[in-house]
């Protein structure tokens, strides 16, 4: 039966890697929507792309296909893509370890552009203030009160796991849980 899964949670929790995971492990492929949200740039993630031409470059892609797996969030702009969603896995962790993987992260992305200061300096603050807000109920950008609400609305099942496990660990469970769910395959 085919698999389409929506991979999300907040920045940090390992969207992308489970995605990736899931993919080798279930034979199929992994996208992200940072690859379709943000237009080519160097630096990367400055310019959006609009959400038609997201959907419209996520139609060519991938999304005709029977299986794949997207990571990241496409809350509001990527709805269109909701009817053709088999599972929904929704990755959660403390702000805590969340935060400590985004800057381990980061500084091996950009460590010398990061300590040289300008630009990449002042990206990379800006980059974990915003990923900091995503469990206050009042931030407008991506948040976990919006990721919520979002979920509520959906009509295939919806995984919830805990990142804070070893990434192999979170895979397991992963497969464990899809697996459970012969109903809906």
């Amino acid at each position: 039966m085919p698999r389409r899964i929506h991979i999300l949670g907040a920045s940090g929790t390992g969207t992308s890697t489970l995605a990736r995971g899931l993919a080798s492990a279930l034979g199929s492929q992994a996208f992200d929507t940072d690859d379709f949200y943000w237009l080519p740039t160097d630096p990367p993630f400055t310019d959006k792309r609009p959400a038609a031409d997201r959907l419209a470059l996520m139609e060519t892609m991938f999304l005709p296909r029977s299986d794949w797996l997207l990571s990241g969030s496409m809350t509001r702009w990527g709805d269109p893509v909701i009817p053709r969603l088999t599972h929904v896995i929704f990755l959660t962790m403390a702000a805590g370890p969340r935060l400590a993987r985004l800057r381990r992260r980061e500084r091996q992305r950009y460590g010398a552009l990061i300590r040289a200061g300008g630009t990449r300096a002042g990206a990379f603050k800006g980059f974990l203030d915003w990923a900091m807000a995503y469990d206050d109920p009042d931030f407008a950008g991506r948040s976990r009160h919006q990721h919520e609400a979002w979920l509520f609305e959906l009509t295939c099942p919806v995984i919830r796991l805990d990142a804070a496990m070893p990434p192999e660990d979170l895979l397991a469970a992963a497969l464990d849980a899809l697996d459970g769910d012969k109903g809906a395959l």
